[in-house]
């Protein structure tokens, strides 16, 4: 797969391990920044990447900011995607299975470097199961503007 990931300031370290994650299972990534801990707002990089997830450029798409909540509202603003703020293994998984959410956001300040890893390589792994739960995303799909 193709990996987009993106974060904030308060993101960067994270990004950076959740990078070797990606890297480590055989997928592609690429970083949309930013590469610094100076300040930045965290919609100018998480638009551009969910951009590109929902332009099927991207299979799915990680973002990190220091809560997690900033990056995934912004993310849910674009047409197509469907971002889940995560901080637990069982969220991680469900999200997959049920909701086939194409992007992840996680906060730094939240979840511990550990745990967020075992979260990203959870979601990396786990397959959509469809069925009912693809009647549920086209509705939700369906009414997005």
């Amino acid at each position: 797969m193709k990996i987009a990931i993106a974060s904030d300031h308060a993101g960067v370290d994270l990004k950076e391990s959740i990078k070797e994650v990606i890297v480590e299972l055989g997928h592609e990534c690429e970083d949309f920044g930013p590469n610094s801990k100076a300040s930045v707002d965290y919609a100018d990089y998480a638009f551009p990447a969910a951009e590109k997830v929902a332009d099927g450029s991207f299979d799915r798409g990680i973002l990190i900011c220091g809560t997690g909540i900033g990056m995934s509202i912004a993310a849910n603003k674009v047409k197509g995607i469907r971002c889940a703020l995560v901080h637990d293994l069982f969220s991680a998984k469900m999200t997959r299975e049920h909701n086939d959410s194409n992007m992840l956001a996680m906060g730094e300040r939240v979840v511990g470097p550990g745990i967020a890893i075992e979260i990203a390589r959870t979601w990396l792994q786990t397959d959509f199961e469809g069925g009912r739960h693809a009647t549920r995303i086209g509705k939700v799909s369906s009414y997005e503007c």
